[in-house]
């Protein structure tokens, strides 16, 4: 049995599974309808005892929520090749593909990253939660390659989770996007929430929550959700003027889709992202017609997860990773560079 502890502060007018879901947290992995469900079993208390109806007002306090034992996971061990870039008998480190899911779920039941962990590491993953997972403390999104650390043994998942949690992991990103990073930029400069940095980082900080109308999105606010900060520095810039980058994203905490959604609220939206890319295509006079015809192409957010650091949970050592682009992101960057050359560029090693 697990006790979590929330505290719900004065002035909060949500529904109680909304309002515990969005104070949870984030290595508890407690989404709202999980929430919901142990509410109706009993296994939350607040300040005046028990509760049972998840859509009741929520009232500041502390709550208690019990959590028991996992369940067996209905995931089946599936034989799907993995590329991996370390492991031990804690944990291993797994560069993902584009286009793999991290964990089963109503629309992806299987092929995902965990059914393959099922059958590579067969009995020697932990779980966390309501069921039993296959030591995961971090995801990116489908469409997102890259690196993932994943947690073999419970020593190994709860000290990985802590590090996630106090945001002491290490994770650098490389995006192809919309627009140019440019601190002299007073379009950036005035929006809320952000703010250039020494070196001409700009860091985004909000909240981050449900969108009020697709369930399916996030979205920046200010006065509701959990706090994000995203911090993107310009590597190299195409187009005359330059209107597509090739940008760094830094992650001090780790929300679902930050770094799409924070790209967004700046106005420089991933290439090819469907859901928070907007509308926007890429100028024709600017990059010529073969390169913005290539951009357009592009079939998924240009989002790569190209570095992962933190600390053995187990034995200590310091861990760096790498991962080079993948081929569908290198390729669009060699076309752009032979297309365009670079309108602005700065050096990263390991781009291309």
């Amino acid at each position: 049995m697990t006790e979590i502890l929330i505290h719900v502060p004065e002035g909060l007018s949500d529904r109680l599974d909304k309002a515990l879901a969005s104070l949870a947290p984030e290595e508890a992995a407690l989404s709202r309808s999980r929430l919901s469900k142990l509410i109706a079993e009993g296994a939350v208390f607040g300040p005046s005892g028990q509760v049972t109806d998840g859509k009741a007002k929520a009232l500041p306090g502390e709550y208690h929520i019990e959590i028991g034992e996992p369940e067996p996971l209905e995931a089946q061990p599936e034989d799907i090749p993995l590329s991996i870039a370390y492991e031990d008998d804690d944990l291993i480190v797994v560069d993902k593909p584009a286009g793999m899911v991290v964990h089963p779920a109503p629309g992806a039941p299987n092929g995902t990253l965990v059914n393959a962990l099922l059958a590579h590491c067969a009995d020697s993953l932990s779980g966390i939660g309501g069921a039993a997972r296959p030591g995961i403390v971090h995801r990116i999104d489908k469409e997102t390659s890259g690196l993932l650390v994943v947690a073999k043994s419970d020593r190994a998942h709860q000290g990985l989770a802590k590090q996630f949690a106090d945001h002491s992991a290490h994770r650098r990103y490389l995006a192809l996007a919309h627009g140019m990073l440019d601190p002299a930029d007073a379009r950036l400069r005035g929006l809320k929430g952000l703010v250039f940095e020494p070196g001409g980082v700009l860091r985004i900080t909000t909240l981050l929550g449900r969108h009020p109308s697709d369930r399916q999105r996030q979205a920046v606010s200010f006065d509701r959700g959990r706090h994000a900060v995203t911090r993107a520095r310009l590597i190299e810039g195409f187009g005359a003027p330059p209107s597509v980058m090739l940008v760094e994203c830094r992650l001090e905490t780790g929300r679902t889709h930050q770094i799409r959604v924070h790209m967004a609220h700046a106005g420089l939206g991933l290439i090819g992202d469907p859901v928070y890319g907007g509308a926007r295509r890429p100028s024709v006079k600017a990059l010529g017609a073969e390169a913005a015809a290539a951009i357009t192409a592009f079939p998924r957010q240009a989002l790569h997860a190209a570095e992962l650091g933190f600390e053995h949970p187990v034995s200590g050592e310091k861990l760096n990773f790498t991962s080079p682009l993948p081929a569908d992101m290198a390729a669009l960057l060699d076309h752009l560079r032979g297309m365009t050359g670079a309108g602005s560029s700065l050096s990263e090693p390991g781009a291309s």
